[in-house]
């Protein structure tokens, strides 16, 4: 399935709401228009002063490109123009630049360097060159995909392209996985809208970080019109995945939501569980016993009602900074027990809705919308990337890893210490001792000017123990509590921790990740498990920010390359070789031994008991999306017929 070319027409000229999308464009985002200009119309001053764009601040969007306001007239009253000739047939004069300039134009729009090879991604985001189109196995094929959210979907979409036949098992009764399973109030999404989408089915948000509700229908919107309703097995949970070396072929035990065992065989599978979806459950004293109501966020009841409660949230993570804002204005009394502290991000699109004539601009010029997303694609994913490496010679390495993000401290420290107003006395218990980035960024949903509220109060200790209603800090200081919220997050390095994984010569999976030390090559194949492929598998997600969809998709895309030279090869059965992994293992190390986030003074969710780096990829965005363009013969290793098993692939 493949996304409209951004040079389309969507919408017929005499079908357009010209007033509307006027609307649109007086409100548009100046460097983005800008761009959408010189396309259209080839006049490239537009990137030269006094057009270009000034540095915006932070996440800020830069609507107005800094720009004075003859200028930026001048640039709509242009822009107008060109988008109207266009509707009217004339053709764009620069539809598709080079990949350099691709990146020189991101550059000027985003006011900062961008590396040319960048525009290599921006293309291909952009969709400027025709996708290539997955050849359809000579011989048929059977698939089952363990798990229908994100991963599973898009696993499915492309294993429909390629005409293999599949099922879908998934445990819960919908789609959307961790959108499924996390209701929390204040639940939504850290990325941008246009980031959080997938490449083949564009979507008209209202809000430019969308919340929970709206991300869920987009996520069902997509499986109805995708045709994966037809594919799905819903309650129902793989227990064990069990390669057959004489058949060369998986066989998946399920558990159907009556306890009943079955069995099924294929060729290929699909592990799309992701990391995001076994809840940790603090060991605390007598948390069975608690005399009110315990609730995880990632099951957060529909029929609890927290108005005049006196609440208690553990943690002070994602969940908790979003939650909390949330909820603090329905509650009696709110105490927050966070033993770490959190850097968290200015985020002045918070709640903030698209506007409706921005939005019909994007629906009539998919150039504007691509642009948009380029501009949040480099904010959020990889603009930082190059800052985030420890800098050996710097000499205050405790508070930063280098000068660029020592200026990152002092940006966000005095950000902080806006938000607390007269609470200054709360800064010694909220503002990190660690570099900032060393844990993922928040960004701050209110968070800092809840905690001035006078019946919040923060404990800066663990919860030790539980009595009844009376909750115990590590300290000995006691709060009552109605509720207890865990805002404790998931076991993100117990990848595939939900079922068993036995590969060829009964290897088993946890055994030779050795527990919690998972890795895998381009995160997606081990060695010793053929024709098993993880979609968010280890080091795929993105520590530095962005999207974990954009990752996903180039692992499916990559999946697709492998199963292709499988069917090439006339083999029955591919795996990644032994020398390969473990080669592309220690690169994902030695990376990451280089970056903020095996800092020793802080510890995080992406890390192993050991101290590795298991969950986030050292790489920026754009160089895994080289290394999944095309599958290498000589990185894998090939096995014939059931009759047949040492036939190697030349």
């Amino acid at each position: 399935m493949n996304a409209p070319k951004i040079t389309d027409r969507p919408v017929a000229a005499d079908a357009v709401d010209r007033a509307l999308l006027r609307q649109g464009v007086d409100e548009a985002n100046i460097p983005a228009l800008l761009m959408v200009l010189v396309q259209l119309t080839g006049d490239r001053r537009y990137l030269e002063p006094p057009y270009a764009p000034r540095r915006g601040k932070g996440l800020d969007d830069n609507d107005s490109g800094g720009l004075p306001d003859e200028i930026q007239h001048e640039v709509r009253e242009a822009a107008w123009g060109a988008i109207t000739g266009w509707l009217d047939g004339r053709e764009p004069a620069l539809a598709r630049p080079s990949n350099p300039e691709l990146a020189a134009m991101l550059a000027v729009a985003m006011t900062e360097a961008v590396p040319p090879e960048y525009g290599d991604i921006v293309a291909a985001t952009m969709h400027l060159d025709p996708a290539p189109q997955p050849a359809a196995p000579s011989k048929p094929l059977k698939a089952i995909i363990i798990g229908a959210g994100i991963s599973g979907m898009v696993a499915s979409v492309r294993l429909r392209e390629m005409g293999i036949e599949h099922t879908i098992f998934e445990k819960n009764n919908e789609f959307g996985g961790t959108w499924w399973e996390n209701r929390y109030p204040g639940c939504g999404v850290d990325t941008p809208n246009l980031t959080y989408t997938f490449s083949f089915r564009p979507n008209d948000w209202s809000a430019f970080f969308p919340l929970r509700d709206e991300i869920e229908n987009y996520l069902l919107e997509t499986a109805r019109e995708s045709g994966l309703y037809d594919r799905v097995r819903f309650g129902t949970k793989v227990e064990r995945a069990e390669w057959l070396a004489d058949r060369n072929q998986w066989q998946v035990t399920v558990r159907a939501e009556d306890g009943s065992e079955e069995v099924h065989h294929a060729d290929i599978v699909m592990s799309a569980v992701g990391i995001l979806n076994m809840p940790v459950v603090p060991d605390i004293k007598g948390l069975s016993g608690f005399a009110g109501r315990v609730v995880h966020t990632s099951d957060w009841p529909q029929d609890i009602d927290l108005k005049g409660k006196r609440v208690a949230v553990v943690g002070n993570g994602a969940s908790a900074m979003q939650v909390v804002p949330a909820i603090a204005d329905q509650v009696a009394e709110l105490t927050i027990f966070a033993r770490s502290k959190q850097w968290a991000a200015p985020f002045p699109q918070f709640r903030k809705p698209v506007p409706n004539g921005v939005r019909y601009l994007m629906q009539v010029v998919p150039l504007y919308r691509a642009w948009v997303e380029q501009r949040l694609s480099w904010t959020f994913n990889d603009r930082v990337h190059g800052t985030l490496f420890r800098d050996p010679d710097w000499k205050e390495p405790a508070r930063a890893v280098n000068a660029i993000n020592d200026g990152h401290r002092e940006f966000f420290t005095r950000y902080v210490r806006e938000e607390l107003g007269e609470r200054q006395d709360l800064l010694p218990l909220v503002l990190p001792d660690y570099p900032p980035f060393a844990k993922r960024m928040l960004l701050d949903n209110g968070w800092y000017r809840t905690l001035r509220k006078p019946h919040v109060k923060l404990v800066p200790q663990r919860l030790a123990e539980v009595r009844g209603h009376t909750l115990v800090a590590q300290d000995g200081q006691e709060i009552e509590a109605d509720v207890l919220i865990l805002a404790t997050g998931f076991q993100a390095a117990n990848v595939l921790g939900s079922y068993d994984v036995i590969g060829r010569d009964g290897r088993d999976l946890h055994e030779f990740w050795e527990g919690d030390n998972a890795a895998a090559y381009l995160g997606t194949l081990v060695p010793g498990f053929p024709n098993f492929f993880i979609l968010l598998g280890p080091n795929v997600g993105s520590g530095h920010g962005g999207s974990m969809i954009r990752n996903i998709e180039n692992q499916a895309h990559y999946a697709t390359r492998v199963i292709e030279a499988l069917v090439k090869s006339g083999a029955d059965a591919v795996e990644v070789r032994e020398d390969v992994y473990g080669d592309y293992k220690a690169r994902i190390d030695a990376a990451h031994e280089k970056l903020v986030w095996t800092h020793p003074g802080a510890t995080n969710w992406y890390r192993n008991s050991r101290g590795r780096v298991v969950a986030i990829t050292p790489w920026r965005n754009d160089a895994f999306w080289r290394m999944t363009r095309e599958a290498r013969p000589e990185d894998l290793s090939f096995s014939g017929a059931p009759t047949d098993k040492t036939e190697q692939a030349a």
